[in-house]
């Protein structure tokens, strides 16, 4: 009887993942699904936070309250997201499990919302943000990040792939 390999992993027997491609294509996705979330946040008034805040160096924010700028701005998440990813992927990818993708994307709130959002005016600063932005921001952060590195250290430090083939019966 045939061993049946699913369709998605007989890519990976052909050679090794390549982390650059990898990064850049994880990047997309963490980008599109985490800053729709966002939106969708922002929408149902959890937070305060625009979701074209990333652009506010960029942009007017009456742009940015706009869908056009809506869309910008989800756009930009996605650029922050194949940038972050790909840093992750390049330094990181070898850290197995969750807890290094979830301290990723805390260190990733913590620079945007405290450290260099508020001087760029892409936030207010967090004693003026409110508990509900604050929450709603640092749980999204928090799941993106594990949704980056735990994407990353599957793919990395998959074990299942050291191990000998077995012989068929």
């Amino acid at each position: 009887m045939a061993s049946y390999v699913a369709p998605f992993r007989q890519k990976s027997q052909e050679g090794p993942t390549n982390p650059l491609r990898f990064g850049l294509e994880l990047g997309c996705f963490a980008g599109f699904i985490w800053g729709a979330i966002h939106w969708l946040f922002y929408t149902l008034n959890f937070t305060k936070v625009i979701p074209g805040f990333l652009g506010e160096p960029f942009f007017h924010h009456g742009f940015l309250k706009s869908g056009a700028g809506q869309l910008a701005g989800w756009l930009m998440f996605i650029v922050l997201s194949v940038i972050a990813s790909v840093i992750y992927v390049l330094l990181f990818r070898k850290l197995k499990g969750p807890w290094p993708g979830i301290i990723y994307g805390i260190v990733w709130w913590c620079v945007i919302f405290a450290a260099a959002g508020p001087p760029l005016h892409m936030t207010k600063p967090l004693n003026q943000l409110g508990w509900n932005s604050i929450v709603s921001e640092f749980c999204l952060f928090l799941l993106w990040g594990l949704f980056i590195g735990y994407t990353i250290a599957f793919e990395f430090t998959d074990e299942r792939m050291r191990e000998p083939k077995r012989a068929k019966a």
